[in-house]
């Protein structure tokens, strides 16, 4: 699989990631499918593989352990810190140390190559939160830093104490959002890892209505999925869908290929544990699209998926 640079500093990885998340958190796969499904995709030529404390508080870097075993120093792992049990943000120095021992106990190493702070805290300013990972760095535990739903103010500050070698935000097809930042990460030569990169799958292949997900579903907070813009959404995917296939694609293939198309500097990390689909999508690294797919990707959803609220992330 090709690979592409992000950041300044030396961080390369391969054009397609992925993301444990939902092996940790959203998806009911058992360990064994779950070891799987990331050694589908470090066999299918992934050389970046993104987790967080969060996922899991722990199971997701354990599965990235297992799954990995000695190939982990054949690719990069980034890793996030910055949340509490009760998802309140925390980011206190002392919070921070905690996490990353933990973090690199779990993953089996002596080092952590990309680590992000997950949220901003109000509490605590970006500066001494960077100066905290900085000593990591410093000390040899940490390769590369980056920052996650963070704001343009915050970029640059972070990125005055120490380089931010990467971003990682919500970018796909649905959610054009972070188009707005890019300028920003082009001035400071930052990288930018895409998560959600399927739009929580609504371009996975095999969207539901609403009322197929159970009462504590984050789709049904979803205004994407909201009864006034399913159907409008259905008629973007239909159309996606037919452009896939007339290049030989599926669309979730023809959406991460969308995201590598955009910018040389964004790497998308799509998440399963079913080995079948990490194939597929890692497909999407042979796909190239044209001027004139590009377009018609800009046309049939100039302004993302239809929602009248933002989209809760």
């Amino acid at each position: 699989m090709q690979e592409r640079k992000l950041g300044q500093q030396g961080l390369t990885t391969s054009v397609i990631g992925y993301g444990a998340m939902r092996i940790a958190l959203g998806e009911q796969s058992t360990d064994a499918a779950s070891i799987a499904a990331i050694r589908r995709a470090y066999d299918d030529g992934v050389t970046h593989f993104d987790t967080a404390e969060l996922y899991g508080w722990g199971r997701g870097e354990r599965l990235l352990r297992d799954a990995l075993g000695s190939d982990r120093h054949e690719v990069t792992i980034a890793t996030k810190f910055g949340f509490t049990p009760s998802f309140s943000p925390d980011s206190r120095p002392s919070h921070v140390r905690d996490v990353v021992d933990n973090s690199l106990r779990h993953l089996g190493v002596d080092h952590i190559d990309v680590l992000y702070q997950h949220i901003d805290d109000p509490s605590v300013p970006v500066e001494d939160v960077v100066g905290v990972m900085k000593q990591y760095v410093d000390a040899g535990k940490v390769r590369f830093l980056g920052l996650s739903n963070t704001t343009p103010e915050n970029i640059r500050k972070a990125h005055a104490v120490h380089p931010i070698s990467v971003l990682q935000a919500e970018y796909s097809i649905f959610n054009r959002g972070t188009e707005t930042i890019l300028p920003l990460l082009e001035e400071l030569g930052i990288g930018l890892v895409a998560y959600a990169p399927l739009a929580r799958g609504f371009l996975g292949g095999n969207v539901q209505p609403l009322e197929a997900f159970p009462a504590t579903d984050f789709r049904r907070r979803s205004p994407w999925w909201a009864p006034q813009n399913f159907a409008a959404n259905l008629e973007i995917v239909q159309n996606l869908t037919d452009l896939a296939r007339s290049k030989g694609a599926t669309l979730s293939q023809l959406s991460l290929a969308w995201l590598v198309a955009r910018k040389p500097y964004i790497v998308p990390i799509p998440g399963s544990g079913n080995a079948l689909r990490v194939a597929e999508n890692d497909g999407a690294a042979r796909l190239e699209l044209t001027a004139e797919d590009l377009a018609r990707i800009d046309q049939i959803a100039p302004s993302g998926g239809h929602a009248v609220q933002g989209l809760d992330r």
